[in-house]
């Protein structure tokens, strides 16, 4: 069992952004995107607002982060413009791992407007609750797979004459909007565990809610959603 005043939240956030240039200041719904995650935070009824971190460099941002009274975290220039490139160490991009004074971190993506407080609460009490240091936020889809030899990699479901979705496995989709994992291991270039023996466990999540803005049209839309089925 962990405790809550072992884990700190992070929300990180740049400027540099190639495919939605200044995604996370540009006017979003009356708000931001940057905004929106941090009051959604603020709402939460299971993490303490001493524990959450804006991780973040450019003043925009770091305005961002006063106004709504969250922590901030001050990245470098380096960290900010990172692009994902090879290469790169996990200790680069997420330079807080030896700087805060927790053993674990609770990962958030703020590019997930539809992401609700209820559902990072469940996933915090998750977290808390699990033997693994590792935790990710998983879609269950229940739809037929193939590899690149063009081989089926889910079951047929028995009986099933024609593609049946009710009757189908279902099989995990990474969601890109929650993660966990301890700090320490960040050192040693390890994010919340190895995936392919089963260390990270996986959490389901609603899909309605892991709309990931990452495109113009993205951006566009997912605005349109948040105004009719979020924001009253």
């Amino acid at each position: 069992m962990k405790k809550i005043n072992e884990i700190c939240v992070i929300v990180q956030a740049r400027l540099s952004s190639q495919r939605c240039p200044n995604k996370m200041i540009r006017p979003f719904a009356g708000d931001t995107l940057t905004g929106i995650i941090l009051k959604k935070l603020k709402k939460s009824k299971v993490i303490p607002i001493e524990n959450i971190f804006l991780s973040v460099h450019e003043p925009e941002l770091v305005k961002i982060g006063n106004e709504n009274g969250i922590n901030i975290f001050h990245r470098s220039y380096e960290s900010a413009i990172w692009d994902g490139g090879e290469g790169t160490h996990i200790t680069e991009m997420y330079e807080w791992w030896n700087k805060l004074p927790y053993e674990y971190v609770v990962f958030i993506n703020a590019c997930a407007p539809m992401l609700t407080t209820e559902t990072i609460d469940q996933f915090v009490n998750s977290y808390l609750s699990s033997e693994s240091d590792g935790m990710f936020a998983v879609l269950e889809k229940k739809n037929y797979f193939w590899n690149k030899a063009g081989e089926l990699i889910v079951p047929w479901p028995d009986g099933e004459p024609c593609m049946n979705t009710k009757a189908v496995e279902a099989t995990k989709e990474a969601a890109h909007c929650l993660y966990a994992g301890r700090m320490s291991k960040i050192g040693d270039g390890i994010w919340m565990g190895d995936f392919n023996n089963g260390e990270i466990e996986l959490v389901p999540m609603p899909e309605e809610e892991a709309f990931d803005v990452d495109y113009e049209w993205e951006f566009d839309l997912y605005e349109k959603l948040y105004t009719t089925m979020v924001k009253k």
